[in-house]
């Protein structure tokens, strides 16, 4: 099987590339220098050589916060180029894994958001990533599997795990949101699932995270108490619980995207989702060796 990731650079890329490190298949990955997914004529002529069998796009444009005034980059990327990818899907013959984001949903439900719960995403970055997912189940409704995910992380790139270690080590005291309620993932159990739907070709709207509930506040704390306990933290300091009305930003969060993850448990039996805590431990295990 030939299968072609899109992205380089990022937290699951390169989770991706280790989880196919020994892969029998042929797996080639493609970084923003070696193809432009805004250009559906570039991706024609970058990908028609490779006869993908399955492309996985593990690029997004994140940053939530400068989306509200780059809509039109964060939309290029979010938007119009997983239309553009899957099109070339389609007309190829090829399977497409692609993954989104709980930033889909309001934040006011206050129990797991299920797989076919109404979008109503509440700032640009969701709004891109909610019309990807609209253009791709569009495009290809039986060739491809969308997996919703949140709060990722991982020893590679920059995530909210390794800037609250270094706050920690620069900072007297910190404070932290206790508000907004998700779960953390570990990118590296997220890509064993993105191999699976690719190799199995598994069609359909999945939620994938980490197991258990936490907030931004409960989070730090298990980064300082288990930094300090591996010794990639010298000392604890303070971290305070604040809402997020005193930490305003120009996206809305979602309060509460909490995402189940049963039709994943059913689908990718394979793969067994660990306490968030459980892996943050692994994660930084990863980051003192």
């Amino acid at each position: 099987m030939n299968i072609v990731i899109i992205g380089k650079s990022g937290q699951l890329a390169f989770e991706l590339s280790r989880e196919l490190e020994n892969s029998e298949h042929q797996v080639t990955f493609l970084g923003r220098d070696d193809i432009d997914i805004t250009s559906s004529s570039d991706i024609e002529e970058k990908l028609s050589p490779l006869e993908a069998d399955v492309l996985i796009n593990a690029s997004a444009y994140t940053a939530v916060d400068k989306a509200e005034e780059d809509t039109d980059a964060c939309n290029a990327i979010n938007t119009f180029a997983v239309k553009n990818l899957a099109n070339y899907c389609k007309d190829n013959d090829a399977f497409m894994v692609h993954v989104s984001t709980d930033y889909v949903f309001n934040g006011h439900k206050g129990s797991p958001y299920l797989t076919d719960d109404p979008i109503e995403p509440q700032g640009a970055y969701g709004k891109s990533k909610a019309e990807g997912e609209k253009a791709l189940v569009e495009i290809l409704p039986d060739a491809s599997c969308l997996i919703r995910t949140a709060w990722v992380y991982s020893s590679h790139g920059n995530n909210f795990v390794k800037t609250m270690l270094r706050l920690m080590s620069d900072k007297p005291q910190l404070a932290v949101i206790d508000d907004q309620i998700g779960t953390p993932t570990w990118a590296k159990g997220l890509a064993e699932v993105c191999v699976t739907a690719a190799l199995n070709k598994t069609s359909g709207v999945y939620h994938w995270t980490d197991e258990g509930v936490a907030s931004w506040y409960d989070f730090a704390l298990a980064i300082q108490e288990l930094g300090v306990e591996k010794g990639l933290l010298d000392k604890s300091i303070p971290v305070l619980p604040i809402p997020s009305s005193q930490y305003p930003t120009p996206a809305k969060r979602p309060h509460y995207s909490v995402l189940d993850k049963q039709t994943a448990r059913e689908a990718f039996a394979s793969c067994k989702p660990a306490h968030w805590r459980k892996q943050l431990a692994s994660m930084l295990d990863e980051l003192k060796a």
